[in-house]
C-alpha cells in the first residue's frame, strides 16, 4: 500500500489539485482511483490555460463549438470547461456513491471577478450548478466578505460549495456559521439537508511565503530561523481544533440527526514554494482524521514515492503550534494582517489565471476567424510609446477596465452619468432580435415601388446611414438612397432636382426630435409632397426614427406618418449607427440587415468584458489612441481607408472628435487629408489605416509603411469585405470609450455642441421678429471677397492692404511639426458638392504641405454636430477659417419667416461666436460667388504660404 493510500486508513481523503481533457479520456484519473485511493478532483484554470496556450488539447472541441456559431469568450469557456467538469464527474460517482455522498466531488469555481459581489456570486453559482447538473458538483465560493453571505444562501438552497481562500481561523468560524446556518435554512424548508456536501479551503503554503518574507526582514537571524516555514502549519493545527469544537454541541447534534455532514477542512496549496523545504512537509503534517487534502500531481508524485505517513499528525504538538504563532506576533510579524492580504492577494491571483485563461481562449478564436495574423496590428512608433502602450494595457488587465466599461462603472470617466448612455454595448443582440420587423419595413418599400430614399437628419442619425449607402452602392431593384444634412439652399436644391416626389420616401430622423434641421427638412419636404398628393397621401411618403416621447413622434403621429421606429434612449446619437438610426436607412436601401448584424456581432465578443487587453481589439485600439495623445502629444488621428470604405472617414471624424474634445483636451480626427510622405508631417500624428481585403491601394500602403518606418504610430485595420463594416462601427465606438477614460473625459456627452445652438435658436427666433439678422461690418474687401474677425481676432492680424496679407497673417499664427502643434480647419458653410470637396481638399493639402499642420475640412452646419465638438470644447490648437457665401437662390421654411439661407447664415454666425467665446483663433471668409470665390481664396492662400 503505498503512501497515498495509506492516507485514507487514516481517515484522510486525498484529491487532486489538477484536471484537463487527456487525464481523463487517457483513464489517468481512474487509475488514481484505484491505485491510490483518490476520493476527488478540483479543477484549475491555470492548467487548463496551459492545455489551451501551450498545447492542441481543446483546439479540435473549440473549433467544432465555434463552426456551429460565434460565441463569448466565457460561453466557449464553459463549453470546454463544463464538459470537462461533467467527464470527471461521471468518473468520480462510484467514489460518491461508495462514501455516501462524503467524497467523490469535482469542484468548479465562480468567476473570480464577482468575489466582491454577494448577489452576483449566488447568480453565477446557481447558473453553473444547474449547467453542470451533477450532484457531484462543489462550487468554489470566496471567503471574502461578500462570499460569506452568499455561502449560506447557496448551502441554503442546497448547493455543494468548496469555500476557498480561507487563512485566517477567526474568517474559518464566520464560514463555519454560514454553513450551519444554510444547512438550519434548508431544514426549515422541507431540504435534505444529508445530500450536502462542504468543504473549507485553508491555503498552506501562502502563508509561509508570506511571513517568511516578513521574517527576512528581523534583525534577530536566529529567531527568524527557527520560525521560517512553520507558520503554516501552525495555523492549520488551531484551524482543525475550532473545526472539532465548533462540530460538537446541541446545536449541531440537532443538524446531525437529520443527516448533516461536517464541512471538512481541505488543506489547500500543498506544493512546497521554497525548495529548502522537503516537498512533501504539508501533506506530511496535515494528516488528520475527517480531512482532505488536495494535491497538485508533482507533490502527489513525490509522497506517493517517498511520503511519511503519521496517523493525526494534524493533532501533534498544539501547544508548539501555539508557541510559534505567538512568538510571530512578538516580533512584530502579525499574522492577522498576512492573512488580510493573501486574500485580497488570492482575489487578485484567481483574477489573473482567469484573464491568462480568457486571453487563450481569445487567442484561439482569433486565430479561426483572422488566422496567424490580426486583423489589427499597432505599432506604437517609438520604445517609449510602446513601453507606455505595454504598461496602460496591463494596468486595464489589472484594474479590470473593461469589465467596468460594460457594467457602467461611472468612475472609469468621470463618475457623470456615462451608464446611462452604454445601450450600444447591446443593441446588437437587441436589433437581431427584431429584425423581422425592418424585413417587413423594406418589403413595403419595395413593393410601394419608391425609385429613391431621402434620410433627412444631422449628425449621428445620418452619417453612419451615409457610410452605409456609399460603401455598399446602390443595390439592385431597390431605391436609390441620398442624404441631406446641410442647410444650405443649393444644396437642397440640387437634392430635390434629383428626385420624383411622387416616388421618395423620406425618413426624418432625430433622436431628441427637437434638432432644428431635420424639423425644418421635414416642414419643406412634407408641404412639397402635399402640395402634388396632398396631405393624407403624403404621410405615406415618411418615415420617423426617434426616441419613444419625443416631439418628433408626436407630430408623426398626429400627421399619420407610415412608419414610426423607436430608438434607444440609452444610445448617444454618435453611437447608433448599429440601432434603427442606422438599419432603418439601410433596410429601405435593400440591405440584409440581418446578415449586417450577425457580420458584427463576432467584433461585439471580441470586444467583451470577458476579453482581456492583451486580446480585446477595442481595448487595445482605445489605448493607443489614449496614450499616444495625453503621454506623447499625437492628438491628431489620422484615418487612411481604402477608398471602397472611404467615407467611413466622415463617421469616424464625429464619433471621435464628439466624444473626446472637451475639458481642453481630446482628439482631433482627420479625414479625407491626401496620403504624402513623412517628411510632410508633424509629430502630433496618430495614423489609423482601414484596409478593404482585396480593394487596397497599393499607393495609401507604401505610404503607410513608410509613415511606421518613420516613427509614426500606426494601427492596421484589416476589413475583410464591406459586411464587416459594421465591425468597425463596434470597434472604434469601444476604442472610443476607452480612449476617453484615459484622455480623463465623459465621451457621452457633447456640450459645446449644445452652444452652438442656442446661439442658432437666438438668432433665428430674433429674425422671426425683426426679419433681418444683425449687421455686421467687414474689416476688409477685396474681389468679391470679405473678412471678419473679431475685435481680439481683427487686433492680432493686424491691418493689411490684401486679402494675402491678411491670409498670411492668420496662417502665421499657426505652431505646426512638434508634438501636441496646432492644426487648420476649414468650416465652409457652402452646398458639398465634389468640385467644391475637390477645390477644398487641395488647399488642405497645400497648407499642410507648407505649414506641416494637421489639416481638417468641415462642410457647416453637419460638422457643427461633428468635429465641432473638439473644436470649441477640445485643445485650444485649432486655426479655423470658416467660409461662407452668398446664395444665389434662397428657399423659404414652410411656417417660418426665415429661410434655409438666413438658418445656415444664422449657424455660420453662432458656431463663429462660440469659436471666438472660447478664445480660438478664428477667421471668416465670406465670398459673393461661391465658385469665382474659391478660386481668389485658393490664389490668396497659395501667395500666403509662399
Amino acid at each position: 500500500m503505498n503512501a497515498l493510500k495509506q492516507l485514507e486508513a487514516r481517515g484522510q481523503s486525498p484529491w487532486l489539485d489538477y484536471l484537463k481533457r487527456s487525464l481523463i479520456e487517457s483513464g489517468e484519473l481512474r487509475t488514481l482511483i484505484e491505485r491510490d485511493g483518490l476520493k476527488g478532483v478540483t479543477s484549475n484554470p491555470s492548467i487548463f490555460e496551459k492545455a489551451i496556450a501551450e498545447t492542441t488539447e481543446y483546439a479540435d472541441a473549440l473549433k467544432q463549438f465555434e463552426a456551429n456559431a460565434d460565441h463569448s469568450i466565457s460561453a466557449i469557456y464553459e463549453h470546454l470547461a463544463i464538459a470537462d467538469i461533467q467527464a470527471a464527474a461521471d468518473v468520480l460517482q462510484p467514489v460518491y456513491d461508495k462514501t455516501k455522498r462524503r467524497d467523490g466531488y469535482i469542484s468548479l469555481e465562480c468567476s473570480p471577478y464577482l468575489a466582491n459581489d454577494t448577489d452576483a456570486t449566488i447568480a453565477e453559482a446557481l447558473r453553473l450548478w444547474a449547467a453542470v447538473d451533477r450532484p457531484n458538483l462543489m462550487v468554489k465560493v470566496p471567503a471574502t466578505p461578500a462570499g460569506i453571505p452568499a455561502i449560506r444562501q447557496l448551502i441554503g438552497r442546497g448547493l455543494n460549495i468548496n469555500i476557498t481562500l480561507l487563512f485566517s481561523v477567526s474568517v474559518y468560524e464566520q464560514v463555519v456559521e454560514a454553513y450551519i446556518a444554510g444547512l438550519e435554512d434548508l431544514k426549515r424548508s422541507g431540504g435534505d439537508v444529508s445530500t450536502v456536501g462542504s468543504v473549507a479551503s485553508f491555503f498552506v503554503s501562502r502563508i509561509d511565503s508570506a511571513i517568511d518574507k516578513r521574517l527576512d526582514k528581523l534583525v534577530d537571524k536566529k529567531a527568524a530561523d527557527r520560525l521560517r516555514g512553520k507558520a503554516a502549519i501552525a495555523n492549520a493545527k488551531l484551524a482543525y481544533v475550532r473545526y472539532k469544537a465548533l462540530f460538537n454541541g446541541p446545536r449541531w447534534q440537532n443538524l446531525a440527526a437529520s443527516g448533516a455532514k461536517t464541512q471538512r477542512l481541505l488543506w489547500a496549496s500543498t506544493s512546497t514554494k521554497n525548495p529548502a523545504y522537503k516537498d512533501t512537509m504539508y501533506v506530511e503534517a496535515l494528516i488528520g482524521r475527517d480531512t482532505v487534502d488536495t494535491i497538485p500531481p508533482v507533490t502527489m508524485d513525490a509522497f506517493r514515492d517517498h511520503g511519511q505517513v503519521t496517523p493525526n499528525a494534524i493533532e501533534l504538538d498544539l501547544a508548539g503550534a501555539r508557541e510559534v504563532l505567538s512568538t510571530l506576533e512578538k516580533n512584530g510579524v502579525s499574522l492577522s494582517e498576512v492573512t488580510t492580504e493573501l486574500v485580497e492577494d488570492g482575489v487578485r491571483q484567481f483574477a489573473d489565471a482567469f484573464d491568462k485563461l480568457f486571453a487563450a481562449i481569445a487567442h484561439s478564436r482569433r486565430t479561426l476567424t483572422d488566422g496567424e495574423h490580426s486583423a489589427q496590428e499597432i505599432a506604437p512608433g517609438s520604445s517609449e510609446m510602446k513601453a507606455a502602450y505595454e504598461d496602460e494595457l496591463a494596468a486595464w488587465r489589472k484594474d479590470g477596465g473593461i469589465r467596468r466599461l460594460w457594467a457602467g462603472d461611472t468612475s472609469l470617466w468621470t463618475k457623470a452619468d456615462e451608464d446611462k448612455w452604454l445601450g450600444w454595448l447591446q443593441v446588437v443582440d437587441r436589433e437581431i432580435a427584431d429584425v423581422s420587423r425592418l424585413e417587413s419595413f423594406a418589403a413595403d418599400v419595395k413593393q410601394r415601388g419608391f425609385s429613391d430614399v431621402v434620410l433627412l437628419g444631422m449628425g449621428g442619425s445620418s452619417l453612419g446611414p451615409e457610410v452605409v449607402s456609399e460603401s455598399f452602392g446602390r443595390q439592385h431593384g431597390w431605391p436609390r438612397f441620398h442624404m441631406l444634412d446641410s442647410t444650405d439652399p443649393a444644396q437642397i436644391e440640387t437634392l430635390e432636382k434629383t428626385i420624383d416626389l411622387n416616388k421618395t420616401l423620406f425618413i426624418v430622423s432625430s433622436k431628441s426630435g427637437s434638432t432644428l434641421e431635420p424639423n425644418i427638412f421635414m416642414d419643406y419636404f412634407f408641404a412639397r409632397v402635399a402640395a402634388q398628393r396632398g396631405t393624407e397621401k403624403a404621410a405615406e411618403h415618411f418615415v420617423a426614427v426617434t426616441d419613444p416621447g419625443s416631439s418628433l413622434e408626436r407630430r408623426a403621429k398626429q400627421l399619420g406618418f407610415a412608419f414610426i421606429f423607436h430608438g434607444v434612449p440609452s444610445i448617444g446619437g454618435r453611437y447608433s449607427v448599429l440601432s434603427k438610426f442606422g438599419l432603418v436607412p439601410a433596410a429601405t436601401a435593400g440591405l440584409d440587415v440581418k446578415r449586417l448584424l450577425a457580420t458584427t456581432q463576432p467584433m461585439q465578443r471580441a470586444c467583451g468584458p470577458d476579453v482581456p487587453p492583451s486580446e480585446n481589439p477595442g481595448v487595445q485600439l482605445g489605448i493607443a489612441l489614449g496614450i499616444a495623445a495625453t503621454r506623447f502629444g499625437r492628438d491628431k488621428v489620422t484615418i487612411i481607408a481604402s477608398p471602397g470604405i472611404a467615407d467611413f472617414g466622415a463617421w469616424l471624424e464625429q464619433l471621435l472628435a464628439e466624444s473626446t474634445g472637451k475639458r481642453g483636451r481630446g482628439l482631433i480626427p482627420l479625414a479625407g487629408e491626401p496620403v504624402t510622405a513623412p517628411k510632410n508631417y508633424g509629430d502630433d500624428r496618430f495614423f489609423a489605416y482601414l484596409e478593404l481585403e482585396g480593394h487596397a491601394d497599393p499607393s495609401q500602403r507604401k505610404a503607410v509603411a513608410a509613415l511606421e518606418k518613420a516613427g509614426h504610430p500606426v494601427v492596421r485595420i484589416r476589413v475583410k469585405d464591406i459586411w464587416h463594416i459594421g465591425q468597425e462601427f463596434f470597434r472604434w465606438e469601444i476604442a472610443t470609450a476607452v480612449a476617453g477614460a484615459i484622455i480623463g473625459i465623459d465621451p457621452f456627452d457633447q456640450p459645446d455642441v449644445e452652444a452652438s445652438k442656442v446661439k442658432t435658436s437666438e438668432l433665428t427666433k430674433a429674425y422671426e421678429k425683426t426679419h433681418s439678422l444683425p449687421t455686421q461690418e467687414p474689416m476688409f474687401r477685396e474681389n468679391g471677397i470679405a473678412l471678419y474677425a473679431d475685435p481680439r481676432n481683427a487686433a492680432e492680424l493686424g491691418r493689411h492692404n490684401t486679402l494675402t496679407g491678411y491670409l498670411k497673417s492668420h496662417f502665421g499664427r499657426v505652431k505646426a511639426g512638434k508634438k501636441s502643434a496646432d492644426y487648420v480647419a476649414l468650416l465652409a458653410y457652402i452646398e458639398r458638392n465634389a468640385a467644391h470637396t475637390q477645390t477644398l481638399t487641395e488647399l488642405r493639402e497645400h497648407i499642410r504641405d507648407r505649414t506641416h499642420a494637421a489639416t481638417c475640412l468641415g462642410y457647416g452646419p453637419r460638422f457643427q454636430h461633428s468635429t465641432g465638438q473638439a473644436y470649441k470644447g477640445g485643445p485650444n490648437s485649432g486655426v479655423f477659417l470658416q467660409i461662407t457665401c452668398d446664395d444665389r437662390a434662397d428657399i423659404d421654411v414652410p411656417s417660418h419667416a426665415y429661410s434655409f439661407g438666413v438658418v445656415k447664415a444664422a449657424q455660420a454666425r453662432g458656431d463663429l461666436d462660440v469659436l471666438v467665446e472660447r478664445d480660438r483663433r478664428a477667421l471668416r471668409v465670406h465670398m459673393k460667388d461661391v465658385d469665382s470665390g474659391l478660386t481668389e481664396l485658393a490664389r490668396a492662400i497659395d501667395e500666403a504660404l509662399q
